[in-house]
């Protein structure tokens, strides 16, 4: 029942099925699988495509025949295995030359040299069919804000992101963006730390129309915030464009778990909320396998990330024929329609009768709302006694 497929459009990026085990306290303990390797893995999994930071395929070093010898391997092992591949990125935090940022760094020549990185990573999307791009702006930051000026950042990050609108454009891609924000780590601090500030900081670009956000839930729980309600924000803007599904216990460093597996509730209900809208994009895991684990592991990591949206999907379909939950739900929110008199639009009209209205307020002060009841409802229907 719970097998993926091409139509739930799961996703993994080379670098999470990829990822080698290896953490500032310790060596690598699995071997570093090909690209084409994890191609051929994701597809024995049942996965519907692959993303990837230009590097993860093309090394930062690859002399131009040996990009298009890669690229054309991997070109090959997705047409073998109908794999695709729907979202690409560019690495601008790995290397030394971007320690203070790429787009906001103060060099003006590192600031170049990541534009004509991601315009040439840019290219490398649209050749493997993206049709989304995200910006994960992992050293856009600082330890000390003596080193930089937040608003020079903004006006360069801004620039940068007007520069790149312009470039797809002007190539005739069929390629929007998508920003992924995230509190700290690898920075001491990093600029827009949150789904709301990026929220906020695309309708000061020149083609806001073309950026959307790309909501990790693990960013959003590193700030103690609440993901569903950023998810929430980004679909009502018109701006979810991309979604970066895995678990984290709040308060830690970026744990990137397999999804559903610290906070099950939070995840239900964000499963939930994807299926009731109708998100027609990826769901796409950026997640990893414990460092316990060989490459059978790493294939258990991957088929649970994929089952457990599934299983979550089931119950999200239970909650919503539950007839108990729903004669709740019902009752919680029952309107007598007295008050519609009142509502928008606004006339001069309506503002004086609501002025001039009763209410007792020591009665709405007093009623209970069944909130438990209706949340203990719940955990019996996801501990599976309902």
């Amino acid at each position: 029942m719970y097998e993926p497929k091409p139509e739930h459009k799961f996703t993994f990026g080379l670098w999470t099925v990829g990822n080698i085990g290896r953490d500032p306290f310790g060596e690598p303990v699995r071997r570093q699988l090909s690209p084409v390797e994890i191609v051929y893995l994701l597809a024995e999994v049942g996965a519907y495509g692959v993303n990837l930071h230009d590097n993860d395929l093309v090394p930062i070093d690859a002399t131009p025949a040996e990009r298009d010898k890669i690229v054309t391997d991997f070109q090959q092992a997705l047409a073998d295995t109908g794999l695709v591949v729907p979202m690409a990125t560019t690495n601008l935090f790995t290397d030394p030359a971007f320690k203070d940022g790429a787009f906001t760094a103060n060099d003006p020549q590192v600031r170049a040299f990541a534009l004509q990185k991601t315009m040439r990573a840019i290219d490398l999307g649209a050749e493997l069919g993206a049709t989304t791009y995200v910006f994960w702006g992992g050293r856009e930051g600082t330890e000390t804000d003596a080193s930089k000026n937040p608003l020079d950042a903004g006006k360069r990050m801004r620039d940068a992101l007007n520069f790149l609108c312009d470039y797809v454009i002007d190539q005739g891609y069929d390629l929007k963006f998508a920003l992924e924000a995230k509190p700290n780590e690898p920075r001491g601090d990093i600029y827009l730390a949150t789904t709301g500030a990026m929220l906020a900081f695309i309708e000061t670009l020149d083609h806001p129309e073309m950026v959307g956000v790309n909501p990790e839930v693990a960013h959003e729980f590193m700030a103690g915030l609440n993901f569903l309600h950023h998810v929430a924000q980004a679909w009502d803007s018109g701006k979810l464009f991309h979604i970066d599904l895995n678990d984290q216990a709040f308060g830690r460093y970026d744990q990137d778990f397999r999804f559903g597996s610290v906070n099950l509730k939070s995840a239900f209900f964000l499963v939930k909320f994807l299926e009731d809208v109708g998100y027609g994009g990826s769901r796409h895991f950026d997640a990893h396998a414990y460092r316990t684990e060989d490459y059978e592991g790493v294939k258990d990591f991957a088929r649970g990330c994929m089952r457990t949206y599934l299983i979550l999907k089931e119950k999200a379909a239970q909650w919503n024929a539950d007839p108990e939950i729903q004669a709740l739900l019902t009752e919680i929110h029952a309107d007598d329609g007295s008050t519609a008199v009142y509502t928008s639009p606004y006339t001069p009209a309506k503002a004086t009768a609501l002025k001039e209205a009763s209410f007792d307020r020591v009665a709405l002060g007093q009623r209970g709302l069944g909130y438990e009841r209706l949340d203990q409802l719940t955990i019996e229907l996801l501990l599976g006694v309902r």
